[in-house]
């Protein structure tokens, strides 16, 4: 198993948000990997040295997320899409690969949409929005954000989430947990998350004013993309990856056999190697499933 491996905080203002990242690697293209809701680039730290192998790597907490700023607004895939712009400008990266895990892979799709320039190439794991269907748990928060407010940060509790998350519960490290119960703690953190998905979540599952563009647009993808997925993910189905796969041109599909919602914490030996091969391949066939 791959250990976690925390770099140096950097910290950088986008607009008035304090806003923490890591940066890795000093050559190659650059890649920027997106967390997901309510998580922080802890989220990629069995990933980020190998990536830096042979790319400069940037992992930075969302608006409202781990060590950043958590400003009281609307949490919209629109606002933390333009946040993520205003980072990549600010750091000046004029094109990039960008690999998100569900949240943070919905807004790679959308900047991939809206700005395909600056996308050169695009890895979604496990993404949210390609569909109504999301876990009761979630639809439940969004329906009763009381539940989220109430709650406390507690291991125990910690743990009860991450079931939801990962197959194999053993595969998460106490020190992890303990991590994760202090970062609940952060203040503003419950506001933030319950603004996120009370914009993009109700009672019936993720809102069709979230989803419905999204997926109408994805026959417009143009960058080659690769999609990774748990068969066993409790969070967002693994059909919404074969979704991705047929309407997006020039896709492949990975499928992690047990294994959850976090492929990149699961199975980071081959998710690395996975996405490294990806990324420095020269082209992709169109239509490839792997």
């Amino acid at each position: 198993m791959t250990q976690a491996k925390f770099l140096q905080d950097r910290y950088v203002k986008i607009g008035s948000i304090k806003t923490r990242y890591w940066c890795a690697g000093d050559s190659g293209s650059p890649i920027v990997l997106l967390h997901g809701a309510g998580s922080s680039i802890e989220a990629w730290s069995r990933n980020i040295h190998a990536l830096a192998q042979s790319h400069q790597v940037y992992a930075f907490d969302m608006v409202g997320s781990g060590l950043s700023d958590k400003p009281f607004a609307n949490y919209s895939l629109e606002y933390q899409g333009q946040f993520l712009r205003d980072f990549i400008n600010a750091l000046k990266l004029q094109r990039a690969a960008f690999v998100g895990h569900s949240m943070g892979a919905s807004l790679a799709l959308k900047l991939t949409l809206e700005s395909p320039e600056q996308v050169e190439k695009l890895v979604l794991v496990s993404t949210f929005g390609l569909g109504r269907e999301i876990s009761i748990a979630s639809r439940l928060l969004a329906a009763f954000p009381l539940i989220v407010h109430l709650s406390q940060p507690s291991p125990r509790n910690v743990k009860l989430i991450l079931q939801q998350n990962v197959y194999n519960l053993k595969s998460v490290p106490n020190e992890w947990i303990e991590m994760r119960s202090e970062a609940f703690k952060l203040p503003g953190r419950k506001q933030a998350f319950v603004s996120f998905l009370k914009s993009n979540i109700n009672l019936l599952g993720v809102r069709r004013s979230v989803f419905r563009p999204i997926v109408s647009s994805l026959a417009n993808v143009t960058v080659p993309t690769l999609i990774i997925w748990g068969k066993q993910d409790k969070i967002v189905p693994v059909a919404h990856a074969h979704i991705a796969a047929r309407q997006i041109p020039n896709a492949h599909l990975h499928v992690f056999d047990q294994c959850g919602h976090w492929a990149q914490f699961e199975h980071p030996q081959e998710f690395n190697q996975l996405v490294v091969e990806f990324l420095t391949a020269a082209q992709q066939i169109d239509g490839a499933v792997v």
